[in-house]
């Protein structure tokens, strides 16, 4: 565990030792707020919810998610650092394990900096903070999600546009799996349990289903469950990429 922390400190202190945390920061804060309070009609609804501001988070993860992993492995493959990283006393679960929290931490402190939000809607009316607490749960879960399948791409190139554009794309498929237009299609060639199955892959379902305040523990499971297998293809990647 200590090791694990070591690794943790050193990636997230990595994170804020270039301007381009700040940038990111900067910018998902700017997106965020202009989806809320313009494209959402945070005031024009007159509801003290933050609805618009939630509703957004998916598309905003879509495409920031992947700029923060793309770096994660395969900066360090590209520089040669990931042979040094790897002679080191620690283990290929300790690494995967340690880069993903600092960067989910990195994406955590992100969102927690939206707090001014929460609070312009609890001073304007009443709202239900437990949907509110539950929806903010809900995002991290599927920052999570997003992360660990961006962290895998990173680890399977060394180009850090092509990690970021096939992060978008597979992500973007993992969106879209709930949705009518998709079932449809799949709904001509498969049986309705495949159907099903699709549809349960939805990151956009789950998170849905938690940001309406249910903290259903099978959208929980869900999430994590995602995180683990892509961190488990993502040492099975790093394994036999090590020789390159």
């Amino acid at each position: 565990m200590n090791t694990i922390l070591t690794l943790f400190k050193r990636e997230l202190g990595s994170y804020f030792a270039t301007p381009v945390a700040y940038v990111f920061i900067v910018i998902f804060l700017a997106l965020a707020g202009a989806f809320t309070f313009y494209l959402g009609g945070f005031y024009e609804r007159g509801q003290a919810d933050l609805q618009p501001f939630f509703n957004f988070h998916p598309w905003l993860y879509l495409f920031l998610v992947p700029a923060v992993s793309m770096r994660m492995w395969a900066e360090e493959r590209k520089s040669g650092t990931i042979e040094l990283l790897l002679t080191l006393p620690v283990t290929m679960w300790q690494a995967v394990f340690a880069k993903f929290l600092a960067a989910w931490a990195f994406i955590g402190i992100a969102l927690l900096l939206t707090f001014p939000v929460w609070i312009t809607v609890d001073y304007l009316g009443s709202p239900d903070n437990g949907v509110i607490f539950a929806s903010y749960l809900g995002s991290f879960l599927m920052a999570g999600a997003f992360l660990a399948v961006g962290s895998c791409i990173s680890a399977a190139t060394r180009n850090q546009v092509v990690a970021f554009i096939l992060t978008a794309a597979v992500c973007f498929l993992f969106l879209l799996a709930g949705t009518p237009l998709v079932l449809d299609f799949f709904r001509a060639f498969f049986p309705q349990g495949v159907i099903d199955a699709i549809a349960g892959l939805s990151f956009l379902s789950h998170f849905t289903s938690i940001s309406k305040g249910v903290i259903d523990l099978r959208d929980m499971i869900y999430f994590l469950a995602t995180i683990g297998v892509w961190l488990y293809a993502n040492a099975v990647v790093i394994d036999l990429k090590k020789a390159d």
